[in-house]
């Protein structure tokens, strides 16, 4: 059991369809007003067919009222970390702190370099994470660090600012067991997803973020733990992850025009997920 028992939110998990641009909008706008809380864009910026998501994210700020904007995961192979900062701070300070980072180390090596990034072993990707992590920290005031040595991003006397108007999480998308204890020792939290961490395997995962956490001085629970569910997963599942495996975010992988799932997920799901998480925590029979 590891239910740290943080408040629930939910959310849509999209790619940014430049087709389907309109219909986008559309869909985000109803999730704002269905009281979803959490919007997660795709970032693959050498996709042609996608819009930019850093250019996207910045206009639904200002269309939206309560919508945290999250890429999931900002490709940092192509954002270099010192720019990412400025960009997410901006943002954060413009929508009114309702911004969170989601970062990836890198997957798709070919389309990267094709677009004039640096191929990267695994070892070196997670080194790049690493110090892309300091590099945030100190852009955003957190670290009084204005030099940091570093093999991809050394930081060579950049003064922070600006400054955010929340303290900006950084969410690592990853899922190898070395990226995982990274994540324990210096992450806010973990963005996984069904299609590469189904449930069975997420016991293993939890626990090496929270043995690495504790390796570093950390509070476990204070890692938070978001998950891009099955879309056919029913809230009794939904809610079997939640109180097991301390997993407090949801979101539903949706196209652009999935307004009918996003409709349900909003009204009838994340509702249903609520209250039988509400009721486990209190005691109470789940029914």
């Amino acid at each position: 059991m590891a239910d740290y028992g943080h408040e629930l939110r939910f959310g849509i998990f999209v790619p940014p369809e430049a087709a389907r641009g309109r219909a986008l909008l559309r869909l985000v706008r109803q999730a704002d007003d269905s009281g979803l809380e959490v919007l997660a864009v795709q970032d693959h910026p050498y996709q042609p067919a996608f819009l930019d998501t850093w250019t996207l994210l910045s206009y639904l700020a200002g269309i939206t009222r309560t919508l945290t904007l999250m890429p999931a995961v900002a490709n940092l192979p192509l954002r270099p970390p010192a720019v990412l900062a400025r960009s997410a701070a901006s943002l954060d300070l413009l929508s009114g702190g309702r911004v969170e980072l989601g970062l990836g180390a890198g997957a798709f090596w070919d389309a990267i370099e094709a677009m004039g990034g640096q191929r990267r072993t695994p070892g070196q990707a997670l080194a790049a994470v690493r110090e892309a992590i300091g590099v945030l920290r100190a852009l955003w005031g957190e670290a009084d660090r204005s030099r940091l040595p570093g093999d991809f991003y050394p930081l060579r006397g950049a003064k922070p600012g600006p400054l955010p108007a929340h303290p900006i999480g950084i969410w690592l998308g990853v899922y190898g067991p070395r990226a995982l204890r990274l994540t324990g020792e210096l992450a806010d939290g973990w963005l996984g997803s069904y299609a590469y961490a189904p449930p069975p395997t997420l016991p293993a995962r939890m626990a090496a973020i929270d043995e690495a956490a504790r390796a570093a001085g950390r509070v476990p629970a204070l890692i938070r733990r978001a998950y891009v569910i099955d879309p056919t997963m029913s809230p009794d599942q939904i809610t079997e992850v939640a109180l097991t495996q301390g997993i407090s975010e949801f979101l539903l992988p949706v196209n652009p025009e999935a307004e009918r799932a996003t409709h349900h997920f909003a009204a009838d799901t994340a509702p249903a997920v609520r209250a039988a998480v509400a009721g486990a925590r209190s005691g109470r029979p789940r029914l």
